[in-house]
């Protein structure tokens, strides 16, 4: 296409004009994925933002329509051996990855989304929720079709675990205002670009909806 006419296009325009942005739909039955809402990761002097907190506020109601619901509820938590014996790639790049370990106070879920007996907690080392952990085994084992992922961070272990899901054949969606990031550029950026290939977007209030009219 020429410059001058992508200038005058805007990026909505652009994917469509390529035939992106499409949707998976819901399936048949969804499982929530928490990715690594752990304390670390909330609090911005360590981690976090302000942003990330404010999704996992809004995700306790999310969660607590699943657990009445009786459907699949996994966690992640990002985990590390204290003698650095699985230290890889991403703990070397990102160091501040290094303290969180199985007892670490950064590196436990918050409180308020504390999990409860029969939601899986998953100890990984790499972004994404599904990398050597088993979760799609275990997903498709409890009849799951939707993986519908909320956490943090949108740019990073939420963008993987959407990436993984989909090529997993899973339907997927992101609930965007279960989400959050250190900055809104990237989680903003990043919902978009989900959107356009990898998952359906939708805020919690239209899911819940969706799902209780059908």
């Amino acid at each position: 296409m020429p410059k001058k006419i992508e200038s005058q296009m805007d990026k909505h325009a652009i994917y469509q004009h390529q035939g992106l942005g499409g949707t998976s739909g819901l399936g048949l039955r969804c499982g929530l994925v928490l990715v690594d809402f752990v304390n670390g990761f909330v609090d911005f002097d360590q981690l976090g933002g302000p942003h990330i907190e404010q999704a996992a506020k809004h995700t306790q109601g999310l969660l607590a329509w699943f657990r009445q619901r009786q459907l699949p509820i996994v966690h992640t938590r990002v985990v590390f051996e204290e003698d650095g014996s699985n230290h890889n790639v991403f703990a070397l790049r990102v160091k501040p990855l290094q303290k969180l370990t199985e007892h670490a106070q950064a590196s436990q879920i918050v409180d308020l989304l504390s999990p409860k007996a029969g939601e899986w907690v998953i100890r990984k080392q790499s972004a994404s929720a599904f990398f050597q952990t088993g979760l799609a085994d275990w997903l498709r084992l409890r009849g799951v079709d939707t993986a519908v992922i909320v956490g943090c961070t949108t740019s990073g272990c939420v963008r993987a675990t959407v990436v993984d899901a989909m090529q997993h054949n899973f339907k997927t969606l992101v609930i965007s205002d279960c989400v959050g990031d250190r900055a809104l550029e990237p989680h903003d950026a990043n919902l978009f670009d989900m959107q356009q290939k990898y998952a359906d977007v939708m805020t919690r209030d239209s899911f819940i909806d969706q799902l209780d009219r059908r």
